[in-house]
């Protein structure tokens, strides 16, 4: 059993999400959103902190980030507990978060995401992206939204993680899962490659670099279903954040190749509950013919409109699904006021004091 395995157990007992090891701080955990000291533990100092980083991680990989002061990767506690580890180095020497990923992979139901969400699914080739922030529960829902292809159609797909977190066994699917760097160099090089690899559907875990979106547009154009994911917060900026990825001068071209290959937009954020946990609550957006207009001549402003109008076709905006939450009593209004995008329609239901602090505070709508 390694050193580190005991703030694993309590991680998992306490039943939260992440683990921050820090020298020269105290342990911390993640509960329900919330970032908790670890009572009763010391404050991690030099060579024993760092021989227990050590220990769970390959001597080459940690060779190399001794030198350069980052790496990823995944760390198996025992069959139940699964971990995704970033090493970094910081002001005051070495540290980590470990983020819990659980080893049963959970349904679209069980998660509960609309079920229209499972439409994506079904598509036969096209781009569709899954966003929101760090810690918005993205890779659960894709793990969740492959698991759901794996029981249900007879396909190959290829995931190419930095790195890998949810492990499928192959079902009624074949599922290659490629790590970076490790099974391949980076994310272009595995996209680059599964062009050749006889693949129906490829996950891209990050599209963070020209090159890799550029790839990504031309899989989806040849014919492959491409599950992308991005930082951003509902689908307007999704589109825009891909866009500006180009050069001016090749922008008006990437709008017509987005436009033809974009199938959708998937935007989740994670808000707390009332009683306790936290509640995924999702934007939705198809590619209608609209819609495709409306990236092909740059017009992004006009898609919430379309996404507002669009519940027909199975559309839903951030701020509705917001709205339904606060409505139910499963979230609290300062709660809903922060996540939300427009948020004057959240402020009459703040407490007085908490209306006059919010606009005080000259917080942008677009920050969360």
């Amino acid at each position: 059993m390694a050193v580190i395995d005991k703030y694993f157990k309590l991680l998992v007992e306490s039943g939260g999400s992440d683990l921050h090891l820090t020298e020269g701080e105290s342990p911390k955990l993640r509960i329900h959103g919330s970032v908790t000291v670890i009572e009763g533990e010391s404050i991690l100092k030099g060579e024993s902190f760092k021989q227990m980083l050590a220990e769970i991680c390959e001597p080459r990989s940690f060779e190399m980030y001794l030198k350069e002061g980052d790496l990823d990767f995944a760390y198996a506690m025992d069959e139940e507990s699964r971990f995704r580890c970033n090493y970094f180095k910081q002001r005051q020497g070495l540290g980590a978060v470990f983020r819990l990923i659980p080893t049963k992979i959970a349904s679209l139901e069980d998660l509960g995401i609309p079920e229209v969400v499972k439409n994506f699914a079904h598509i036969r080739s096209g781009l569709v992206l899954v966003t929101g922030p760090t810690g918005s529960g993205k890779s659960t829902t894709l793990a969740a939204l492959l698991d759901y292809i794996n029981r249900t159609q007879c396909k190959h797909i290829i995931t190419i993680e930095e790195p890998i977190e949810f492990v499928h066994s192959n079902k009624q699917c074949i599922l290659t899962q490629r790590e970076v760097p490790h099974q391949c160099p980076t994310f272009s090089d595995g996209l680059r490659a599964s062009l050749r690899e006889d693949a129906e559907i490829v996950l891209v875990g990050e599209m963070r670099d020209l090159e890799t979106i550029s790839l990504a547009l031309t899989a989806a154009e040849t014919g492959m279903l491409v599950f992308g994911t991005l930082h951003t917060n509902n689908a307007r900026k999704t589109v825009d954040r891909i866009i500006d990825v180009f050069p001016a001068d090749q922008q008006s071209q990437v709008r017509t190749m987005l436009a033809a290959s974009l199938r959708g937009v998937l935007a989740q954020l994670l808000m707390k509950r009332i009683d306790g946990g936290r509640v995924a609550v999702n934007e939705i957006m198809f590619t209608t013919p609209a819609v495709s207009s409306i990236i092909r001549e740059g017009k992004t402003q006009k898609l919430t409109d379309v996404i507002t109008q669009g519940k027909a076709e199975g559309m839903q905006f951030m701020d509705e699904a917001i709205w339904d939450k606060l409505r139910a009593g499963i979230v609290t209004p300062e709660e809903a006021y922060m996540k939300a995008i427009d948020k004057t329609r959240f402020k009459n239901f703040l407490p007085l004091e908490s209306q006059s602090l919010g606009v005080a505070s000259g917080e942008s709508p677009n920050e969360h």
